[in-house]
């Protein structure tokens, strides 16, 4: 009788939706700051072989977008909502979610979802604001932001020690890529009688940088200040063949829906001093990742900051190809929450939308979307409403930028001086999208 009911619940949620009995993993896999230009589906001289493959096994999504820093990115897909809703504009180190936040993981584990994250948090760098306070049962890794390869140390400071599992401090010895893969196989070979939820948010290809031995000999052709990265890369795309490796092997890949992107865009080039802020020695004048022919990089609300390599794959769901339609990571939320038959008894305040109809292209609507950034510390914003981009630069008189993102993806020609009344259309609607902002920032 559950069952049927189930099912009753989910066709009213419209759609191809899954079966409440056959509700699927998911797995997303998050990489941090790697650029456009950095896959080798995107012509890159990297090598990415396996993130090469199951994108084109899977759906390339073509647009995808996300904030310009990472906190901000991992709020937006564990909330479905802009992290300037939660007063979250730039990394953070204190506490991002009040408590009563319902995440991803909170709606999942109430649906009897095994639920773990190995990896970068940031979400709050102490225990007492950790991932199993968020819904989450399984947690490893880093709760503060990138760390040393080897010593697993934040940037020096209250925050510095930062390893942990279960919301706990660890010793462990390994290189950082290394440990989250071998978690995250851990978790997907488990024996257990319900589906799962991870998340593997890796550390890599954020600095500092030191790969080894084993990846740089493999990057003699790449030029030697960016040879680590280069091989930081390789190691990355190395350990998302384990993770798709250890979901075949384990017979659950025709019910596992797995998320691949970037948190935000390329930084081009780690100022020495940076990397001279975390406890260890790191290779200096190190070119890091790239976007072109993107405008732009990671902090910025140009399209190289904010649009990232990404794809969905689930080959027993999904037909492969390329999906230019442009969505946003707020969208993976409601999206899944969809396919699990998750409904909540409140309104969770969602700005982004079910897209799961656009991946299946059942989609009819052709009703332009309206995105919205709130950049680093408001020091600039964007908003998009269908092809059409206005960027604003706060400062004692607003500078603004106006692009047709259909004739000028890139963003080389300013049109805001011959598109006066759409200016101003896209500044009203920008401060409408602004007002709403702050109205969930953690009190205490």
């Amino acid at each position: 009788m559950k069952r049927i009911i189930d099912s009753i619940v989910l066709l009213l949620l419209g759609g191809s939706v899954l079966n409440a009995a056959d509700r699927p993993n998911i797995v997303v896999i998050v990489a941090d700051d790697l650029g456009w230009a950095d896959v080798g589906y995107h012509d890159s001289e990297l090598s990415t072989p396996n993130i090469d493959r199951y994108c084109r096994e899977g759906l390339e999504l073509n647009q995808h977008y996300v904030a310009p820093m990472c906190t901000p990115t991992r709020t937006a897909l564990l909330t479905g909502r802009y992290w300037s809703r939660f007063g979250n504009t730039a990394p953070s180190n204190t506490q991002v979610l009040p408590f009563d936040t319902v995440t991803l993981a909170t709606a999942l584990d109430s649906l009897g979802y095994h639920t773990g994250i190995t990896g970068k948090w940031h979400l709050g760098s102490l225990p007492k604001w950790g991932p199993t306070l968020f819904g989450f049962d399984h947690s490893h890794g880093s709760l503060a932001g990138g760390v040393g390869p080897w010593n697993h140390l934040y940037k020096r400071g209250e925050y510095s020690r930062t390893w942990h599992r279960n919301d706990k401090f660890i010793e462990q010895e390994g290189h950082v890529t290394d440990l989250i893969t071998a978690e995250a196989v851990q978790f997907i070979n488990k024996d257990r009688d319900s589906p799962y939820f991870l998340y593997v948010p890796f550390t890599a290809v954020h600095h500092p940088l030191a790969e080894p031995n084993e990846w740089l000999n493999r990057n003699q052709q790449i030029a030697s200040d960016r040879r680590q990265y280069a091989a930081c890369v390789m190691h990355l795309d190395d350990s998302v063949g384990k993770i798709f490796e250890a979901i075949e092997t384990s017979g659950q890949q025709e019910n596992t829906l797995v998320v691949f992107f970037s948190d935000n865009g390329g930084m081009d080039q780690i100022a020495d001093r940076d990397n001279g802020n975390y406890p260890g020695k790191y290779p200096e004048g190190q070119i890091l990742g790239l976007n072109h022919p993107l405008r732009g990089r990671k902090g910025q609300v140009y399209e190289g900051g904010i649009r990232v390599p990404a794809f969905v794959h689930w080959p027993a769901r999904l037909t492969p190809g390329k999906v230019d339609t442009p969505m946003h990571v707020i969208d993976w939320m409601p999206t899944i929450c969809r396919l699990a038959g998750y409904q909540s008894a409140k309104s969770l305040k969602w700005d982004g939308v079910d897209v799961w109809p656009t991946l299946t292209r059942s989609n009819r609507d052709s009703t332009p979307r309206e995105f919205y950034w709130k950049g680093v510390r408001g020091q600039s914003y964007a908003i998009r409403q269908g092809d059409w981009k206005l960027v604003v630069h706060k400062g004692e008189s607003d500078r603004v930028e106006l692009f047709d993102l259909r004739t000028d993806p890139n963003e080389q020609q300013d049109v805001a001086n011959s598109s006066p009344n759409r200016v101003r259309q896209m500044q009203e609607q920008l401060q409408r999208q602004m007002s709403r902002d702050d109205d969930a920032v953690p009190q205490g």
